[in-house]
C-alpha cells in the first residue's frame, strides 16, 4: 500500500512541480526503501531454498564489525558516522569485480568441464547466483580453505530444470547480474521457471530483453503492464534467428543474449535498433565468452554506431580450467575519487591499464580535475598536488554509470560547477539514483539542477560541506560508499543502514578506515 501510496503521490507532485520537491521526492524515496527491505526481508524469510550441506559461499555480516570504536555502527539507529578524512593515503586491494563473478559463474555452468573460478567478489548478488545454480542442480564445489573460490561442474550447453512438471522459482534479490543472464539462459533448455527479486527488482526493467527472447521463439514473459519482472519461462529449446532490440536502456540486455546464444541449435544475428549504452560491458562480456572459446563476430561501430553480433551454430563454451575474477573498477573509484579530493596518494591493486572493465575510465575523469595517475597493467596509483585546485567538468558518463555517481560527490570539492551526463540508467538502479543524488548532495550545500539524463552540479560555497547531516542510502549499496567521501570535507557524514554494502562490498568500511 505505500509502494502504490507513494508512487501516485510522486507522480503527482512531477505533474505539478511543487516548490519542495526534491526534499519531497526524497522522503518518498527514503518509505519506498523502507517497505521494499521490509518486504525483502518477508519474501527471504518465507522463500524455500533448496537446502543443501555444503559450504556457504558468502555469509551475510555486518561491513563494519571489525572497525574501530570511532567508526563504529549505532545499533539503535543502524547509522554509522565517518569521521573527517584528512587524507588517504596507502594501498588498497580490490575485492572481485560483481559484473565478472556473476559471468564466470554462468558460463562456467554452460561449459564443457570443470572451472575453478578465482577472486569471486563475496556479496549478496553473487550468493544469490550460486543459489540459483543449487537450485539448479549444477554441481558447485566450495573451496573449504578460500572463501573466494569455487569449482563449477558445466552442464556442457543448455541447463534443464531438475523438476519435471512443477514450476521451480528462483529469488534473486536485487541483483541485476543475475536476473537478466538468468533469464535468457533458461529459456535455451527445458522445463518451467519463474525468476523473482525483492520489490525493488519488480520496478527494475527488463521487456527488452523479454522482446529479443521472443523474437528468437522462446515462450517467456515479464509483467505487461511494467515490463518488469517477475520473469515466466516455459523452455523447450530454440533453434537459432535473428534479434533486433534496443540498447538504450541497459545494456545487460544485449550481454544476456550474447551469453545465451551459444545455446541455441543455430545461428543467431542480434542487432542493436537505436544506440548502445554502456559499450565497455558488453566488451567486457564478449571478451570473456572467448575465454570460454566462444567468439563473437561484431559489425559496425559499438560505439554510437548501431552494431550487430553473430554467433554461429558451432560455437560451444568449454571451460577454461580455471578463471581470476579481476578487482572491482567500479569500487576502485571512491578510492581513487578519495585521494583526488584530499591531495592524498593511493594506489588500488586488481585492475589497471590491462582491465577488461570500463569504469578504469574514471581515473582519466579525476585526472581532468586536476590528479595526477599513474598506471600498471595491474594497479593504478592517483595524487594530487594541494596546490592545485579540483576544477569542475563536463563528462559524458554514459560509459562509466557506476563510478559517475562518485563523480558527484568529488563535485562537491570543484571549482565551478560539474555536468554529469549521459546517466538516464541511473533511474533503473538499485534505486532511482538520479533522485537519490539530487536529494543527498542538496543536503551536503550543493546546488543540483536535474534533467532528464543528466545533472548539473554546483558546489557549495567556498566548498563548505553541511556538518553532521544524515544520508539516506535508499538501499542502495553505492549511496553509501559514494556518499562517504563527503567525510573528506572535514566533518562528520552519517551513513543510514550502512550494512548495505554487503551487496557489493561488505569491507568498504574497514577499507576506507585502513588508509584514512
Amino acid at each position: 500500500l505505500v509502494l502504490v501510496l507513494s508512487t501516485n503521490l510522486r507522480c503527482e507532485l512531477l505533474s505539478h512541480r511543487t516548490c519542495n520537491l526534491n526534499a519531497i521526492i526524497s522522503i518518498i524515496i527514503v518509505m519506498r526503501a523502507t517497505t521494499a527491505a521490509l518486504a525483502a526481508y518477508m519474501i527471504a524469510a518465507t522463500h524455500a531454498f533448496t537446502p543443501h550441506t555444503k559450504k556457504a559461499f558468502y555469509t551475510p555480516t555486518s561491513s563494519t564489525t571489525a572497525l574501530s570504536a570511532a567508526m563504529a555502527v549505532d545499533k539503535e539507529t543502524n547509522t554509522l558516522t565517518v569521521k573527517p578524512i584528512k587524507s588517504l593515503d596507502g594501498t588498497v586491494t580490490l575485492p572481485g569485480s560483481k559484473s565478472l563473478s556473476n559471468r564466470c559463474l554462468l558460463l562456467a555452468a554452460l561449459s564443457d568441464g570443470k572451472t575453478r573460478v578465482e577472486n569471486l567478489l563475496e556479496s549478496d548478488d553473487i550468493r544469490y547466483m550460486l543459489e540459483a545454480l543449487d537450485k539448479l542442480n549444477v554441481p558447485v564445489e566450495r573451496d573449504d580453505n578460500d572463501d573466494t573460490s569455487v569449482t563449477v561442474t558445466g552442464q556442457a550447453g543448455p541447463i534443464n530444470s531438475p523438476l519435471e512438471k512443477e514450476t521451480l522459482e528462483l529469488f534473486l534479490g536485487n541483483a541485476g547480474t543475475a536476473m537478466r543472464p538468468l533469464a535468457a539462459a533458461l529459456c535455451m533448455g527445458k522445463g518451467n521457471f519463474v525468476l523473482d527479486g525483492v520489490p525493488r527488482m519488480r520496478e527494475r526493467p527488463i521487456a527488452d530483453l523479454i522482446d529479443g527472447l521472443k523474437q528468437l521463439g522462446a515462450d517467456v514473459e515479464c509483467v505487461e503492464e511494467t515490463g518488469c519482472p517477475p520473469v515466466t519461462i516455459r523452455a523447450d529449446g530454440l533453434k537459432g534467428g535473428q534479434a533486433s532490440i534496443s540498447g538504450k536502456m541497459s545494456s545487460q540486455f544485449l550481454s544476456s543474449l550474447l551469453m545465451a546464444a551459444p545455446l541455441i541449435d543455430g545461428d543467431v544475428t542480434i542487432s542493436i535498433k537505436d544506440e548502445l549504452i554502456s559499450a565497455p560491458y558488453v566488451a567486457l562480456t564478449i571478451g570473456l565468452m572467448k575465454k570460454y572459446g566462444v567468439t563473437v563476430e561484431i559489425t559496425g561501430d559499438m560505439k554510437g554506431g548501431t552494431p550487430s553480433f553473430f554467433i554461429p551454430a558451432s560455437a560451444k563454451y568449454t571451460s577454461p580450467k580455471s578463471i581470476l575474477v579481476e578487482g572491482d573498477a567500479s569500487s576502485a573509484s571512491y578510492f581513487l575519487a578519495g585521494a583526488t579530493i584530499t591531495g592524498g596518494t593511493v594506489t588500488v591493486r586488481g585492475c589497471g591499464s590491462e582491465s577488461v572493465q570500463g569504469d578504469v575510465a574514471f581515473a582519466n575523469v579525476m585526472e581532468q580535475m586536476g590528479a595526477t595517475v599513474t598506471w600498471a597493467p595491474e594497479s593504478i596509483t592517483i595524487t594530487r598536488d594541494p596546490s592545485v585546485k579540483l576544477k569542475g567538468v563536463d563528462v559524458d558518463c554514459g560509459e562509466i554509470p557506476d563510478a559517475a555517481m562518485t563523480l558527484a560527490v568529488a563535485a562537491l570539492f570543484a571549482d565551478g560547477p560539474t555536468t554529469i551526463r549521459n546517466v538516464y540508467s541511473w533511474r533503473l538502479k538499485e534505486t532511482e539514483r538520479m533522485k537519490a543524488i539530487v536529494a543527498e548532495c542538496t543536503k551536503l550545500g550543493a546546488t543540483v539542477e536535474e534533467y532528464r539524463d543528466y545533472c548539473v552540479i554546483h558546489p557549495p560555497k567556498d566548498n563548505v560541506i553541511n556538518d553532521n547531516v544524515l544520508i539516506e542510502t535508499y538501499d542502495d549499496h553505492r549511496m553509501a560508499m559514494t556518499f562517504s567521501l563527503a567525510a573528506c570535507g572535514g566533518v562528520d557524514v552519517i551513513i543510514n543502514d550502512p550494512g548495505c554494502t554487503a551487496k557489493t562490498f561488505p569491507t568498504y568500511f574497514e577499507m576506507l578506515e585502513s588508509i584514512a
